[in-house]
């Protein structure tokens, strides 16, 4: 009993806080739910990052859902990578049951069933709104990185942007580059060299190759227009709660390359977008990253320091990131120690390999009196986890055994209907999910070659006389004028975030 109280005073005094915060759920000792040893969540740090880890059928998934509501209760907007495609539910209110009644009495708290404002996003031709970007807006420095190439090739596809840049060629998708490449590489030959160097046939044939290979894991999907807003991702709805963007990739867990280029992407145009904001009662905006293991796992050494570098920096443009996996080594120890809230369910321990690694798991965790740490975490129920996290002065909290609240939300996914029902009453559907084929690159370059044909073809023949020429329209009368503006402009940015190895343009969008 006199370590109950010891447990109760020592939860209260580094669970409460001073600013806004949210209550998860109640300390647990020796198995039951300790009343009044309340776990809560202070918003200020949630910039500070944070995992949530355990095994199939703990309840990550819902643990993301709580924090999720949480959040856009208090005006944050949220972005949920659905990986598995089980999260489009926090849509829809959920329903009581006999053990949702259950563990809300052990909580001491009231279930009150609740929908969230939701969009969701596609970047292939699933259901919803669809994210694109242009090969001009990616940069030659993050293109490279994604293509894996080395120095001398990268340095041909910066010359090839800078190229495209002087001569007005718009990049838009991967046809404009790959015709571009192949036109500096036979016809345009001649002039690029003249102007920018000798150019290797062996860098443009494994460029090439490079970018086929992305293509053929579907990146031709979101490379176009028109480009994603930045802006369209932090909005509050009419009640006052933060919109829950549910980006859903259902369809590249086979495609983790892709994957990885689009969230490093994601991020560097936010860092390269978002004004710095210091230490904010609130975050601006928090990513949950479902399945996070399919970022790292197919990134090359380069795209992992760049993650690292981003999660790094980030979070002073009041954005915080969140991982969920079933195993915290899954994420590299670089970005593990970034994170602030740590959220552990339970591991199983079937085999040797098992055991140690719940041993290293343990390892990371604070040291605590009440708890065997490396046992507990075999022994937890569905619902339950080992928490840490950030106190205002950054300070990590002990750790604490959590009974945690289950969503208000519905614990499965939305039907057909459901979801046909949200997109058609999407404010960003008509905005981005028009088909767009402005004159780009592809067109340009085809007409050029198609009249050089024309022309030697009259000359062979002499029926080439001079006539008076039609004035050609101006670049600036051309539809596509608004892209080249930003290709142009971009330069400077690109310049910029060089020097932190990304990509990045001058406009607020998506990629």
């Amino acid at each position: 009993m006199e370590n109950k109280g010891v447990f109760l005073q020592k939860i209260k005094d580094s669970y409460s806080f001073k600013g806004e915060a949210v209550k998860i759920g109640c300390g647990v000792l020796d198995g039951e739910v300790v009343t009044g040893a309340d776990v809560f969540l202070p918003l200020k740090t949630m910039n500070r990052h944070g995992l949530i880890a355990g095994a199939t059928g703990t309840g990550k998934t819902k643990t993301l859902q709580v924090i999720s509501e949480c959040l856009s209760d208090a005006s944050v907007p949220v972005v949920l990578m659905d990986i598995k495609g089980d999260l489009s539910g926090i849509a829809a209110a959920g329903t009581v049951n006999d053990k949702i009644t259950d563990r809300y009495q052990k909580l001491g708290m009231e279930y009150k069933p609740a929908a969230y404002p939701a969009d969701l996003l596609t970047l292939s031709n699933e259901k919803g709104v669809r994210l694109r970007a242009t090969v001009s807006e990616f940069g030659p420095v993050l293109l490279s990185k994604i293509l894996e190439l080395n120095d001398t090739q990268g340095g041909f596809v910066a010359m090839i942007f800078k190229y495209c840049d002087d001569t007005k060629l718009p990049l838009l998708d991967l046809k404009d580059f790959i015709k571009v490449l192949q036109y500096v590489s036979d016809e345009g030959k001649v002039e690029m060299e003249k102007t920018y160097g000798k150019i290797s046939t062996t860098s443009t044939g494994t460029i090439l190759r490079k970018v086929i290979e992305l293509q053929q894991q579907g990146a031709d999907l979101f490379f176009g227009e028109k480009s994603f807003e930045v802006d369209d991702l932090m909005r509050i709805n009419s009640e006052g709660r933060g919109m829950i963007s549910i980006v859903r990739v259902t369809d590249l867990q086979d495609r983790p390359k892709l994957f990885s280029t689009f969230m490093l992407q994601m991020l560097a145009e936010l860092y390269a977008s978002c004004p710095e904001e210091g230490d904010l009662d609130k975050p601006k905006l928090v990513f949950f990253i479902d399945e996070a293991h399919l970022i790292f796992q197919a990134a090359s050494s380069a795209l992992l320091q760049q993650i690292e570098t981003m999660v790094k920096l980030i979070r002073s443009k009041g954005i915080g990131i969140f991982f969920c996996t079933q195993n915290p080594i899954d994420i590299p120890a670089s970005v593990l120690a970034q994170l602030g809230l740590k959220v552990q369910h339970a591991l199983r321990a079937f085999t040797a390999a098992d055991r140690k690694v719940i041993k290293q798991t343990a390892a990371n965790y604070p040291e605590t009196e009440f708890y065997k740490t490396e046992d507990l975490i075999t022994q937890l129920g569905i619902g339950e986890a080992l928490i840490t996290m950030l106190n205002e002065k950054g300070i990590p909290t002990p750790l604490v055994h959590t009974m945690l609240c289950s969503p208000r939300s519905r614990m499965d996914i939305l039907t057909s209907g459901e979801m046909d029902s949200i997109i058609s009453h999407s404010k960003l559907v008509s905005k981005y999910n028009q088909v767009i084929d402005n004159r780009s690159a592809y067109e340009i370059l085809v007409d050029k070659l198609n009249d050089a044909a024309k022309k030697d073809n009259d000359d062979e023949h002499g029926t080439n006389t001079k006539r008076p020429s039609k004035k050609e329209d101006g670049f600036f009368d051309n539809p596509v004028v608004k892209q080249v503006g930003r290709t142009a402009a971009s330069v400077i940015t690109r310049s910029l975030l060089g020097v932190l190895g990304l990509g990045g343009r001058r406009r607020k969008s998506f990629f």
